[in-house]
């Protein structure tokens, strides 16, 4: 099913794009554009989004810090 018409963007490519730690629908958006022209879709990749499908949101949820490798850089 598609997500986004403007740029041919499936549910199962923002699901995959989640999957790989985009978290937000801006982090989706530079992974895919989708949701840079009429915005649409917005909502419908929020939705996606909150469902958990996010690793990150899951390690700050363990206590774990969610961007890894910048601690060993400070």
């Amino acid at each position: 099913m598609y997500v986004c018409n403007c740029f041919g963007v499936t549910e199962a490519q923002v699901k995959k794009h989640a999957e790989d730690g985009a978290c937000t629908p801006r982090q989706i958006a530079s992974a895919c554009k989708a949701g840079t022209d009429c915005g649409s879709c917005v909502r419908r990749i929020q939705a996606l989004l909150g469902r958990g499908a996010c690793p990150r949101r899951e390690l700050v949820e363990q206590g774990e810090p969610a961007l890894t490798g910048l601690d060993e850089a400070a």
